[in-house]
């Protein structure tokens, strides 16, 4: 219901917004851009699953053949101790967990190719679970939340941008990112632990949090020993040994078991290929919306308007030029990319509004566009408080990344 009302609100607001630009500023060309950006999105959305269609059929075969090798029920067996407390809907040892456990994993790699079929497994495996075939369950909404806040270690691609734009230390942003990112997935977390009533002092899940807050920590004086010109580079291979090691221990797990490998894999890319065909009319609705919201100027006039109203009270508001970024990344990850590097295009890579657009683009994940993915593979119409707690955990990482650069950056460019 909550994404019905905001995909109906994006079109009141930008009928509104362009009905005002043409009457009040003589701008003629307003409305055709708005209908320009609705077949520019419908097409967008088209090509992003015929684009996901490959990689699901790869992905969703590989994680068949661990399913009927046993390798997933192993990874559901380590994870079960956490995940029965922040998933008690889930029974003990389902497979749901341990492709959950492969999605949250390949998100905090930067692994995004291999994290979207991961977590559409994971939505399948719940909905089996699931007694309101179109509501929204409990453990789907921890998990849609989780992916939301965008919990990343490996912030590659942020930094190969930063290199290209002419950084002096394209990697200056890191501890940032991972600041703003921990805070988001924490906020989340907690926010859909109070409402589900779960024990957020529960000594697994404490013992998660500082587990993480040890690994976020580790990285940090990991990555400051690593020259800068090399850390993308390793990080880039850790992370491609791990997903390659994956599917070795996949392959070699189902040979122990003596199962049909090959017969395994193509059911499961039959699988993906009827998931990608699924997913196409929940990612053109969303797109559109989310394009029309663009094309009127809204977006524009919600930033005049927030640096106005920061300008009255006398505050820094340098911060407010990377809000673009901010705003549209629970939108759309393209969108929120090209202002990033628009923003240091702009202002320049090493300026404090290219590092703070860096630290946004780090800070959490594409909410509707996650939302819109994950739940229409499953046909999910009413997604509860997902949205709102997802927000939330967005708002917390927005408020964190600002923090966090100026605690790092805030003293350059005044």
């Amino acid at each position: 219901m909550v994404l019905n009302y905001i995909w109906i609100a994006f079109f009141l607001i930008a009928f509104g917004v362009a009905l005002v630009k043409l009457v009040f500023f003589g701008d003629v060309n307003v409305f055709t851009e708005v209908m320009n950006s609705t077949y520019a999105s419908a097409r967008t959305g088209f090509e992003i699953s015929l684009g996901l269609t490959g990689v699901l059929s790869l992905w969703l075969g590989v994680m068949k053949i661990g399913e009927r090798g046993g390798m997933v029920e192993l990874f559901s067996r380590a994870v079960s101790p956490l995940f029965s407390r922040l998933f008690p809907g889930i029974p003990e040892n389902h497979p749901a967990s341990g492709s959950i456990l492969m999605n949250i994993s390949a998100n905090m790699l930067g692994l995004d190719n291999a994290a979207t079929p991961f977590g559409l497994k994971a939505m399948q495996e719940l909905q089996e679970i699931n007694p309101r075939k179109e509501t929204a369950s409990d453990p789907m909404i921890m998990f849609l939340v989780l992916n939301a806040s965008g919990l990343t270690l490996i912030p590659v691609t942020i930094m190969v941008y930063r290199a290209q734009l002419g950084a002096a230390n394209p990697a200056d942003v890191f501890i940032p990112i991972m600041i703003a990112t921990f805070v988001s997935t924490l906020a989340g977390m907690i926010a859909v632990c109070l409402k589900q009533r779960i024990n957020i002092f529960n000594s697994v899940i404490m013992g998660f949090f500082l587990g993480m807050a040890g690994i976020i920590g580790g990285l940090t004086v990991l990555f400051r020993s690593i020259p800068q010109e090399r850390i993308s580079t390793v990080s880039g291979l850790a992370a491609n040994i791990f997903l390659f090691s994956i599917i070795v221990l996949f392959i070699v797990k189902a040979l122990h078991r003596r199962i049909n490998i090959f017969d395994a894999f193509i059911d499961g890319a039959r699988e993906g290929f009827k998931t990608a065909v699924t997913i196409i009319p929940f990612l053109i609705a969303i797109l559109v919306g989310i394009g029309i919201f663009r094309a009127s100027g809204a977006m524009d006039f919600l930033m005049d308007g927030l640096r106005d109203l920061v300008a009255l009270t006398g505050l820094d508001t340098r911060w407010v030029d990377g809000m673009p970024v901010a705003l549209m990344k629970p939108l759309s990850g393209s969108g929120a990319r090209g202002m990033m590097i628009d923003a240091m295009t702009t202002f320049g890579a090493d300026s404090f509004t290219g590092r703070l657009s860096a630290v946004f683009q780090g800070a959490a994940d594409t909410t509707f566009y996650i939302v819109a993915v994950y739940y229409g593979a499953v046909n999910i119409k009413n997604s509860r408080y997902t949205v709102p707690c997802a927000l939330l955990a967005d708002l917390a990482g927005i408020i964190a990344a600002i923090f966090a650069a100026y605690l790092f950056f805030g003293r350059e460019g005044i």
